[in-house]
């Protein structure tokens, strides 16, 4: 192990009530938990100092959770800023999900046309109006990829000051040391540049669940988001790549970031050995897993379906297992796990193919884990924080995406894009159903522009909807896909009207989805010549990381969809369709 930083941080909430001047009043923001920031005033008001310490993070929706009385409000209306370098709906987002927590107000956001940084909130109670502002500190900062950000920051104003000043807080400190620590180390200029990269974060602040969905704050998980993908940003700039380039190969990047006790804040980065067990995970009945299920266990129920195995390795020497199945349907091929914090999805491929198994004539193919290192580290991350969406276990060890790795570009790295090279290989397959999953809830970047950046459109939750990729000449094929499976998936009880849930509210939010609706789904259907295969189904499940129902539900309608794209299929081909 070779240890970059190793650092301790005084705590802002500490700082503030040591320098408070006893019949001196104040107001701050910080990056703390709602019972830390009260617990902090009381020690202050044992001092002498009347203060009020706000959340730096989504200002305006703790405003309405702490302060803001909405007994006999009516409606709601909030004017956000709109900065010339942050996206048009940024502060609108940052309210999120507000509009579910109002009760029965109705509410309404409407753009402001300059970029001052607070909101302007008018109530309408028993007929009468009242306005007021919420400050929302931020900062326009150059980040280490070196792109321009609107970040939230502390901020820090004395009574009679209407102004205040930023107030660099622990949280800021530490990310912007850690993420400095990294970028002054030589590295190397070969790809990859270590095997895992751990950043280690105690942190004080507990997750705080909100009374909608699989909504949560959580500055522990935020953290996480931003140490990954900013690190992943630095390395693509370092290797000459662009932005968001999922081919990059540094390695396994991996942040830790656990609830402290006490007051303890603490950053540790090293470079580690890679890891090839799996955590232990009880098994369970697949029909009805509640949680992703133990390696192990799917490939038992691999070698039950039987027909040819097939495998690849992984860059930690983890094994790939697959099987074709060959009959005289066309075939197709069933992937799940390229992302493997999309759990539902591996479920989902797994229960499709034993179905499929059962008929007579069945043709295809299952990998239902591509990407097994990807799912010990998600599991690992998941004994701390079970409920985050966990997206360093997103990519492979070696740091990209699989989907973009191939023969042309992986040099000695094929490692498991080899499971779909042979899969094709195999079957001759002109079907791929790619499963894959979602944030459940809210992601966002807070210090590095609040929008996680290259995935704007995935930062809310807008149910369950289907991406379909097709070769040039193939658009009809892809249509008739799509309207059979989302005639399918209508049948599914409950499942439309969480769709319009979570459309309507992420509407609000964030302004139209940009998908077209076939039988009341989202869809997103694209020429890409980019696969090998030349129609690509692709399901997006909100299931970062859900249990329970809430995971059966997901997987379940992961399988359904997988068995109606299987049955819609033959009758494409019989319609005339087969290369």
């Amino acid at each position: 192990m070779i240890v970059i930083l190793e650092e301790t941080f005084e705590r802002s909430l500490e700082e503030l009530i040591a320098r408070a001047v006893p019949g001196q009043p104040f107001e701050a923001w910080t990056f703390d938990d709602t019972k830390s920031r009260r617990a902090a005033e009381q020690a202050l008001r044992e001092k002498g100092v009347a203060a009020r310490i706000r959340s730096a993070y989504k200002p305006l929706l703790f405003a309405f959770l702490e302060e803001i009385d909405l007994a006999g409000v009516s409606a709601i209306e909030v004017r956000y800023p709109v900065h010339c370098n942050a996206p048009a709906n940024r502060f609108r987002l940052e309210a999120y999900p507000l509009a579910a927590l109002v009760g029965a107000a109705a509410i309404s956001f409407i753009p402001r046309d300059d970029g001052a940084f607070f909101y302007d909130v008018t109530l309408t109670r028993d007929g009468r109006t009242e306005s007021f502002e919420v400050l929302a500190p931020n900062r326009l900062h150059v980040d280490v990829a070196g792109e321009i950000n609107v970040s939230p920051t502390g901020w820090l104003r004395a009574a009679g000051d209407k102004t205040g000043t930023r107030l660099e807080t622990d949280y800021e400190r530490l990310f912007d040391r850690a993420i400095r620590a990294v970028a002054g180390y030589d590295w190397g200029d070969a790809e990859p540049f270590f095997e895992e990269l751990n950043i280690s974060v105690a942190y004080p602040a507990e997750d705080e669940p909100l009374a909608v969905g699989d909504e949560a704050v959580s500055l522990r998980e935020a953290l996480h988001e931003d140490f990954y993908f900013s690190l992943l940003e630095f390395f693509q700039k370092k290797s000459g790549r662009v932005s968001g380039d999922r081919g990059l190969k540094p390695g396994q990047i991996v942040p830790e970031i656990v609830m402290s006790g006490g007051s303890e804040i603490s950053v540790r980065v090293e470079v580690r050995p890679l890891t090839n067990g799996f955590p232990e995970r009880r098994e369970q009945a697949i029909d009805t897993a509640i949680e992703s299920p133990p390696v192990h266990q799917l490939d038992d129920l691999l070698a039950e379906i039987g027909g040819e195995a097939f495998s690849a390795r992984s860059r930690s020497g983890r094994n790939l297992s697959a099987c074709y199945i060959k009959g005289d349907d066309a075939p197709v091929m069933i992937s799940g796990g390229q992302h493997p914090n999309e759990t539902t999805g591996i479920v989902g491929a797994i229960r499709a193919a034993r179905r499929l198994s059962h008929r007579p004539n069945a043709h295809f193919t299952i990998s239902p884990l591509e990407n097994p290192d990807g799912y010990a580290l998600h599991q690992r991350l998941c004994v701390t924080n079970p409920r985050h969406m966990h997206h360093a276990a997103r990519y492979t060890a070696l740091g990209d995406d699989l989907e973009y790795r191939g023969r042309e570009n992986a040099g000695a790295h094929l490692g498991e894009k080899e499971i779909r090279v042979k899969a094709e290989e195999l079957s001759g397959a002109k079907l791929h159903v790619n499963l894959h999953g979602y944030p459940s809830h809210e992601w966002t970047r807070p210090l590095s522009g609040y929008v996680p950046r290259n995935f704007a459109m995935w930062t809310l939750p807008k149910g369950f909807f289907l991406v379909v990729r097709h070769h040039e000449g193939w658009r009809e094929e892809a249509e008739a896909l799509l309207q059979y499976v989302t005639r399918h998936l209508g049948t599914i009880p409950g499942l439309l009207d969480y769709n319009n849930r979570q459309i309507a509210l992420y509407e609000i939010h964030a302004g139209e989805t940009g998908f077209r609706l076939i039988n009341g789904f989202p869809c997103l259907s694209s020429q890409d010549d980019r696969h090998t295969v030349p129609l690509t189904l692709i399901t997006e499940y909100p299931d970062e990381t859900i249990y329970g129902d809430d995971f059966i539900n997901g997987h379940t309608a992961q399988m359904e969809t997988v068995l109606s794209a299987y049955d819609a299929w033959q009758q494409i081909v019989v319609r005339g369709r087969t290369s």
